[in-house]
């Protein structure tokens, strides 16, 4: 029996709630590279590194592992990445 993250249904909700007026992305079902994703949607936040980090609730240590790809940010921080992009303010009531 696989366990779910219950941040994961969260954040899947809170992303269509905030992206339903967004037009899907045409894709060739290929899995977007999650290294790939990360950059683009760490230096979209335009928040510096410690900052980021709080907003994620992780270490800037772990932010590092990230951007340097010895570790794979799972699906959940990605989701949440996502959401602070797409709304600027949540990553300052995230940082409180």
């Amino acid at each position: 029996m696989e366990l779910k993250d219950p941040g994961f249904d969260l954040l899947s909700s809170l992303e269509q709630i905030v992206f339903k007026d967004v037009p899907p992305k045409a894709t060739l079902n290929q899995k977007a590279n999650p290294f790939t994703e990360f950059e683009q949607l760490r230096k979209g936040t335009g928040l510096r590194l410690d900052d980021f980090a709080r907003a994620m609730g992780v270490s800037v240590a772990m932010v590092q592992e990230w951007e340097s790809k010895r570790v794979k940010p799972t699906t959940t921080e990605l989701k949440l990445m996502r959401l602070i992009q797409a709304n600027p303010a949540l990553s300052k009531q995230l940082m409180n």
